[in-house]
């Protein structure tokens, strides 16, 4: 048994990270090893990510993942660190997994109208094909199609024998594991609608995360909530608090009967899930869904990407955030892909494994938020690095909050080395509304950036090119063309087109469109300009690419001009 580090050491680390996370505040704060690490101290997931790599470090240690979700205190950590194995850095191993082999399912999925029949495809044609490969830790799970279908129709069976009817709302609240998979399939088997909400990340913490939730809830008119045990401890308090909510039940209890669903048949313009986008203060937005909105999307990705079922995805993304959902795993479902996938603490506790699994499985596509190559980028020393070797990866998308153009630059400056190329960086935009992608650049062109001359733009909008190498620029990054069949365009406040290089509000329209949020009409009502939708971003359009400049609310009105927020937080 190793020495325990001294608590002293402990303390003087999380006060430094203090200090530079809250300059201000860190100097009021009494830090004791009984300090709340969320209440008294605000350390975020990130944050504990942070505290958890500093230690590990200091102490040459290798620290267990469940410190950032259990570890509610200092000494909690000291007492991990005390029973801490030594650190040994694994070095990447490239092992092909045998996923089978799986036939060209193209021209059958093709003419599917909902996921049930894209599912249904896919067993017919190559039922033992590998489709899921799960990774927990250093364990593989590995889900085929045939598997999918089978444990789905065993929570549907269940789901049918309850009092629901058809195009009900069910709840789930999982975390990334096998059986997420075969309860948004055993929902939409049984006919029912899958509402997809994000576990607790703490289980000191259910009782508040499921009072945040009861608004979604509410609003959804949920009747079944599928969560994890710990949540059952409180589903008479959460009851009393969502009167509709009628049973909270376990994954273990969907299983137990070990019967099979007959399948309810369901048009393309039926719901297909209910995408929520807030909730935890002011009124829920329930994004309305079809299965014709998804499989739309999800062709024309495809279309623009040239996704065939030889690609590998691989993801760590949330299941319950479209992009991981829609993105990452109903796009590989559709086309047949290989999604490696692993859960989101697996990549904020050690961002490296994400990297080691697109050298492994030999990944092709990958996403993440601008965040994620942020961490990349800043956090993994280059003995981690070793033997990395990213050349398979031939687009890496960068979406679903502000894309900084430093950070591209850095990842590909960072991981040219490993194989990376540059080529390969691929900026997206999208949202909910419209499924999630709504803008693609084209494959192999790599990011491009525009530096604006920035007094120009903040004093009139418009997006003037930087001819003054000297000069004081903004950069704004492009996220490619509208997908096939897709409109998007720029309006002023009194909703008048605006020519190109002038900012102003998103609107678009199309195929993926949603019909609107779910029981809230006056929300809706604000979605909807005409046949067009208002995405609340602001851009510009330039030789039919879309910059996105910020989102509407997030701007800062500073002596009668705008900052940005993405210039904020490079600074």
């Amino acid at each position: 048994m190793q020495t325990a580090p001294p608590p002293e050491a402990l303390l003087q680390i999380l006060a430094q990270l203090l200090a530079e996370l809250h300059p201000e505040a860190a100097s009021r704060l009494e830090i004791t090893l009984d300090s709340r690490l969320d209440r008294d101290l605000g350390l975020d997931s990130l944050a504990r990510m942070e505290l958890l790599a500093r230690l590990e470090k200091a102490f040459a240690v290798r620290l267990p993942e469940k410190v950032l979700t259990t570890a509610e205190t200092p000494r909690d950590v000291l007492r991990h660190l005390v029973s801490a194995a030594p650190e040994e850095i694994a070095g990447v191993q490239r092992r092909p997994v045998d996923f089978g082999s799986p036939e060209q399912a193209a021209a059958a999925v093709h003419s599917a109208a909902t996921l049930v029949e894209v599912l249904e495809q896919h067993v017919r044609v190559h039922p033992n094909a590998g489709h899921i490969l799960l990774l927990q830790g250093e364990e593989e799970r590995l889900v085929s199609y045939g598997e999918l279908r089978e444990k789905a129709r065993e929570v549907a069976a269940l789901l049918q024998s309850l009092s629901l009817e058809p195009g009900d709302t069910v709840a789930i609240m999982l975390p990334t594991d096998v059986d997420y998979f075969f309860c948004f399939f055993g929902v939409l088997y049984a006919g029912l609608v899958p509402v997809p909400l994000y576990p607790p990340a703490r289980p000191s913490q259910i009782e508040e995360h499921l009072r945040r939730h009861r608004k979604i809830l509410a609003n959804a008119g949920a009747k079944i909530l599928i969560t994890v045990p710990e949540v059952q401890t409180v589903a008479l308090l959460l009851k009393t608090q969502v009167p509709v909510l009628e049973q909270v039940l376990t994954v273990e209890e969907l299983y137990r009967h070990g019967k099979t669903c007959f399948a309810l048949p369901q048009s393309g313009q039926a719901t297909a899930f209910l995408q929520y986008t807030s909730g935890s203060t002011g009124d829920p937005k329930g994004v309305i869904l079809s299965h014709a909105n998804l499989l739309a999307n999800i062709r024309a990705m495809g279309q623009v990407c040239g996704v065939t079922s030889a690609d590998v995805f691989v993801s760590w993304l949330p299941l319950y955030h479209d992009m991981g959902l829609i993105g990452a795993w109903l796009g590989s479902l559709y086309h047949g892909c290989r999604l490696v996938v692993m859960p989101p603490l697996s990549f904020i506790a050690r961002p490296e494994r994400w990297l080691r699994a697109i050298d492994r499985y030999r990944g092709t596509l990958s996403a993440s938020p601008n965040f994620g190559y942020e961490l990349c980028c800043s956090r993994l020393d280059d003995e981690l690095l070793e033997g990395l070797d990213l050349s398979s990866w031939r687009m890496a998308f960068n979406g679903a909050e502000p894309v900084i153009p430093s950070t591209l630059r850095r990842f590909e400056e960072r991981f040219g080395r490993c194989g990376y190329q540059s080529s390969a960086t691929a900026p997206v935009y999208g949202l909910a509304e419209s499924s999630v992608g709504l803008a693609f650049p084209p494959p192999g062109r790599g990011a491009r950036i525009e530096q604006i001359t920035r007094d120009v733009f903040l004093a009139s909008g418009t997006a003037a090119p930087d001819i003054h190498p000297q000069g004081k620029v903004i950069e704004f990054v492009s996220c490619g063309r509208p997908l096939p069949g897709h409109q998007v365009r720029i309006v002023d406040e009194q909703e008048r087109e605006l020519p190109d290089r002038q900012e102003g509000r998103l609107q678009f329209k199309g195929p993926s469109s949603t019909s609107g949020y779910y029981r809230n009409p006056v929300q809706t009502k604000g979605l909807f300009h005409g046949s067009w939708l208002d995405s609340g971003d602001l851009a510009y359009i330039a030789e039919g690419e879309v910059y996105i400049t910020s989102r509407v609310k997030d701007i800062v009105i500073r002596g009668g001009r705008n900052v940005y927020p993405h210039e904020l937080e490079e600074a």
